[in-house]
């Protein structure tokens, strides 16, 4: 194994902690089945009908449509919403979560990601920041002041020919106008942050909580493209008693003094838990 070095040192950065913040990107879902979005390729075999359009994940991943076209809009959301729904998280999701529940410092989970998986993976909801949001809520796509709301009762319909949905649309409770998940798009001056908001006091307050203590950073999948969870990662490394490892296929280099992990989440994660019980 070409990194059996850094999964050594990994596998002493988490035994040693007393609390684990879990932070993740796109990349962590992959190894669920979840699909590689990383250039317009890696999205059109995905979703072909796309190719055709000429449409990469940027555009459409865009509020824009929601009033342009809201059946090519909720055909790319509601499919993603099916999707997730029925993914069940990889074996590197109960792996974090068993290191978790062990550290007298407790855990938080910072996540990029959309989709739930931490939540569906036995994370409390309490301990989840979703700095982009989450598909599994929604909002008015008109800019309606109301609070964003669960989308546990929603159905979309989607033609997988076309991508796209099907009416009736889901629509805003509140006003009656068409609804949109609550994600943050590109370019998205309407997106409603509070559930993120509440969510990263609470992640502030349990960092204030465990100041003093021993910090292990678990980073897994999260790239430069859309840097939001780097970031994170790496400013908490100002933070005395933090390490931070970096879990990459493309992507592992990590900054001096921390450790950089070449290879999939699922796999590295394994390969650490296979060291951490005999510490």
């Amino acid at each position: 194994m070409e990194w059996g070095e850094q999964v050594k040192q990994a596998a002493g950065i988490i035994a040693d902690s007393e609390a684990l913040l879990i932070a993740a990107g796109a990349g962590m879902g992959v190894d669920s089945g979840l699909p590689d979005f990383r250039g317009d390729e890696g999205f059109w075999n995905a979703y072909p009908p796309y190719r055709q359009l000429g449409l990469d994940f940027y555009s459409l991943a865009n509020p824009e449509w929601f009033i342009a076209d809201p059946a090519l809009a909720w055909g790319f959301y509601g499919h993603r919403l099916g999707l997730y729904r029925r993914t069940a998280p990889h074996r590197g999701y109960a792996l974090l979560r068993s290191w978790a529940g062990a550290k007298p410092g407790g855990h938080f989970v910072f996540t990029s990601n959309v989709d739930g998986q931490f939540q569906k993976a036995g994370f409390a909801e309490e301990r989840v920041h979703e700095c982009h949001g989450s598909i599994h809520h929604l909002q008015c796509a008109h800019g309606c002041p109301a609070a964003p709301w669960p989308a546990e009762a929603l159905e979309v319909a989607v033609d997988e020919a076309t991508m796209r949905a099907a009416p009736p649309l889901p629509d805003c409770p509140f006003c009656g106008r068409l609804a949109r998940p609550n994600v943050l798009m590109f370019g998205d001056w309407g997106w409603r942050p509070q559930r993120s908001q509440a969510q990263a006091l609470r992640l502030r307050d349990w960092l204030e909580g465990i100041a003093g203590r021993r910090l292990a950073v678990v980073e897994c999948g999260a790239g430069t493209t859309v840097p939001s969870v780097r970031r994170m990662s790496e400013r908490l490394l100002a933070r005395p008693r933090t390490r931070l490892l970096r879990i990459n296929a493309r992507e592992p280099e990590a900054p001096e003094g921390q450790v950089g992990i070449g290879s999939g989440a699922q796999a590295a994660l394994e390969a650490i838990a296979a060291l951490i019980p005999a510490r």
